[in-house]
């Protein structure tokens, strides 16, 4: 279980909505099947966790769910929005819409990943999207509903990065629909507290036990495993870090500086315009990772 379920929830799920899609069933019924990863995901979590002490966490699931089902009705509107784009925007022929439509998802995730990535880089050197990426950065915990956990704004800018360029190609409704299904997908994996083993496909897909390390609450320790699917751009941007010798506590996550970030939701969206707090300590980096550290590549 713990070898085969990170590429079975990915290739499965993904699988199945392209499937439904070559059929000729609808769009929306993709949102149904997300909710079944999702489910699947929870399980799994509870039989298998990756760190007990992350299983559960007082208080996070109202605010959780309400991340969700904000950021999912927003890309749902936005996919519904690209059947109107025609109307508003100059009609492009550059995207390969004649090709099968596994092939056209396959040419759209790496795109939209460079885009994407880029954007979470620049979250972490702009002080203004930092203010809204912090949302995602404040859980001390991982679990897989942590990635549709984000500041709608910052949504926006990933969005605007990764998405938007393919359909100002001509991405058709369908195939972003379809990338929006495997974004969710991967971000279920890149958080999820199942203990995965994933060996040399962490060369491949940006999955927990590469995107944890993102998550070090060490002030810039965790600048690093910025992708979303493909190391690859890690390894180019020479932020790619591996490091089998560490073994992760269970309070490294979250915000070093920051261990008073609000943890409602209406106070989430409400922080990156608060006035700045009065400077705190940052996290000391213990002994045992700085040791990794020197040792990691």
């Amino acid at each position: 279980m713990r070898l085969l379920y990170a590429p079975c929830l990915f290739f499965g799920f993904i699988g199945t909505a392209l499937y439904l899609i070559h059929l000729g069933a609808s769009i929306a019924w993709l949102l149904p099947l997300l909710a079944v990863a999702i489910l699947l995901s929870f399980c799994c979590e509870a039989l298998y966790p990756y760190k007990q002490a992350w299983a559960s966490g007082a208080g996070e699931g109202p605010r959780d769910y309400l991340h969700a089902l904000v950021n999912e009705t927003l890309n749902s509107l936005s996919i519904a929005a690209i059947a109107l784009l025609p109307a508003w925007l100059p009609s492009s022929d550059c995207w390969p819409s004649h090709w099968a439509v596994h092939w056209q998802l396959l040419l759209a995730i790496p795109l939209a990943d460079l885009g994407i990535t880029l954007v979470h880089y620049a979250s972490h050197r702009s002080a203004l999207l930092w203010r809204l990426h912090a949302v995602h950065h404040s859980v001390t915990r991982l679990y897989g509903f942590n990635g549709l956990m984000k500041h709608p704004l910052h949504q926006l800018a990933e969005a605007l990065g990764g998405v938007l360029p393919l359909v100002l190609l001509g991405l058709p409704q369908d195939v972003a629909a379809l990338l929006a299904f495997s974004i969710a997908i991967q971000l279920l994996l890149q958080h999820s507290n199942v203990d995965m083993r994933i060996g040399w496909l962490r060369h491949v897909f940006a999955w927990a036990p590469v995107h944890r390390l993102h998550h070090l609450k060490y002030g810039h320790v965790g600048d690093v495993n910025f992708a979303l699917f493909l190391p690859l751009w890690d390894r180019l941007l020479g932020t790619a870090l591996h490091l089998p010798g560490y073994a992760l506590a269970d309070d490294d996550m979250g915000i070093g500086d920051r261990p008073d970030y609000p943890v409602g939701y209406l106070a989430q969206l409400r922080e990156p315009w608060c006035d700045a707090r009065a400077q705190q300590p940052p996290a000391s980096v213990p002994a045992a990772l700085r040791a990794a550290l020197g040792e990691g590549a």
